[in-house]
């Protein structure tokens, strides 16, 4: 293996990955990369949040930048050197066939000639400028390309920045929405906590009184039934005895049946059964808030579910005639299709679905998030997702994320997600299906537009780093309409 030219290697490493030149004032990150200082503060903007490395995206707090002198002087030293090199004259490049200088160019053929190649009937008629006067005419040229190059690259740069710091206004709402919701459970928790120790200890306590009661009650039932056994026993007895014995203590016997009226024990004190009553109450209270919290705890999450879709920029997507598959028509601005069982007379190109009704997207996405809503109205057979650029149209393809497609199906009356093997969804009559594509995590989200409820959402890393496109597939003749 060749061994690497060290002046390259040198150029390389001074050169700043922002502006490809010179690293001019270069400072230092946390990360060891370094840039123009002029470079990285345009890079960054006026974000007063985390800043993050242009080169390796690590992520940390913006504070003052750090200056790498060494480096400054390695880059003084390199510029000269190579200023140096570059005075040395370059060996004169020559003609291959007649070994002379090549003084003039060809501008028919776009290549430097010699002398006898200006004579040469190859180049006679050909029009021949000197060579140095070609080079300032492309020097011009290319100026003017670098030009425009510098200028995208700068309106990139600038975008760049834009869209870094709108995604990390969003992060901070997601962050306070998360912690705003965190500290009201907190909250509820600890109420539900408090509520439940108070009940429970007041519940105790009537158990003890209950239970007192209880025991005494019991025992003077006891003794009252224990006196009568008693005497009922002795009655019983003195009746079976002969009329003569019988009669001698007849007086004293019935002297002992009269006890007197029956005493019964006290009954539960209308204080304690108010008590009760009362702790009843408590229960229902609570009852009640809880059911009143259950109540609103919808809308909050429908709050934060909206905020959270305000993350996604609204794509503005056509469907690209040359992929859709020949049983589909599609309408003249590519925001409708519908199926017809009359096949069309197109040319079977390679980007053409042939055996599949489905149809792509012109848009394709690589990064960011982006939504778009699909109208299916009152159609049986229909699929709603995404589909990755190199997808297979020919054949029977897989309807799956093995094939490269990643949505949700209704056929007939049955919903589900097209995972692997398919994932049974509750059948809902959505008439709008709003399809959250987010690049940056590989995850896609479908969601009724109406109620803004979740239908099904593959998870983070599902997708591949590639280019990813609308998808639909249409068996109805309802149409399919594309909406921002």
């Amino acid at each position: 293996m060749a061994a690497a030219n060290p002046a390259k290697m040198l150029q390389d490493e001074i050169t700043c990955s922002l502006c490809l030149d010179c690293l001019n004032d270069p400072v230092s990150l946390d990360c060891d990369h370094s840039f123009c200082r002029a470079c990285i503060t345009q890079c960054w903007g006026e974000l007063a949040t985390d800043v993050s490395c242009p080169q390796c995206r690590q992520t940390f707090p913006q504070g003052k930048l750090r200056l790498n002198r060494q480096l400054r002087n390695i880059v003084d030293a390199a510029r000269e050197l190579l200023l140096q090199s570059g005075r040395e004259p370059d060996p004169e490049r020559l003609c291959e066939k007649h070994r002379e200088p090549l003084k003039l160019f060809c501008k028919e053929d776009e290549i430097p000639i010699c002398l006898v190649c200006d004579r040469s009937k190859e180049h006679r008629d050909h029009t021949v400028i000197p060579a140095e006067e070609a080079a300032e005419e492309f020097q011009v040229r290319l100026q003017a390309h670098l030009k425009t190059l510098r200028a995208k690259r700068e309106t990139l740069l600038g975008l760049k920045v834009r869209r870094e710091k709108r995604s990390q206004e969003y992060l901070k709402q997601t962050q306070a929405e998360r912690q705003k919701i965190v500290a009201e459970f907190q909250q509820l928790r600890q109420f539900l906590e408090e509520q439940e120790r108070l009940l429970l200890a007041q519940l105790e306590k009537l158990d003890e009184e209950i239970g007192r009661l209880q025991t005494d009650t019991v025992g003077k039932l006891s003794a009252q039934i224990s006196r009568l056994s008693e005497q009922i026993s002795e009655l019983e007895g003195t009746c079976q005895k002969p009329a003569s014995e019988f009669l001698q203590d007849v007086r004293s016997t019935l002297s002992r049946c009269e006890t007197g009226p029956f005493q019964p024990p006290e009954e539960i004190s209308p204080e304690l059964g108010k008590r009760v009553r009362g702790f009843s109450g408590q229960t229902t209270a609570l009852s009640e808030t809880l059911r009143q919290f259950t109540d609103t705890l919808p809308s909050a999450l429908e709050r934060a579910r909206g905020k959270s879709l305000e993350a996604f920029r609204q794509a503005t997507v056509t469907l690209d005639p040359d992929t859709a598959n020949p049983l589909l028509i599609l309408s003249g601005d590519g925001k409708r299709v519908r199926w017809e069982p009359t096949r069309q007379r197109l040319p079977d190109n390679p980007e053409r679905f042939d055996t599949r009704p489905c149809v792509l997207g012109r848009e394709g996405f690589t990064s960011g998030r982006h939504c778009w809503k699909v109208e299916v109205g009152d159609g049986l057979c229909w699929a709603v997702g995404v589909a990755r650029e190199s997808v297979s149209r020919k054949g029977q393809i897989s309807l799956s994320p093995d094939g490269g497609i990643w949505a949700v199906q209704r056929s007939g009356y049955q919903l589900r997600a097209l995972t692997s093997p398919v994932t049974p969804l509750p059948l809902s009559p959505h008439r709008r299906i709003r399809v959250c594509l987010d690049c940056d995590r590989g995850q896609v989200t479908f969601i009724d537009a109406g109620s803004k409820a979740p239908i099904f959402t593959f998870p983070p890393g599902s997708l591949p780093g590639e280019r990813i496109r609308p998808w639909l597939w249409v068996w109805t003749e309802f149409p399919l309409s594309l909406h921002p």
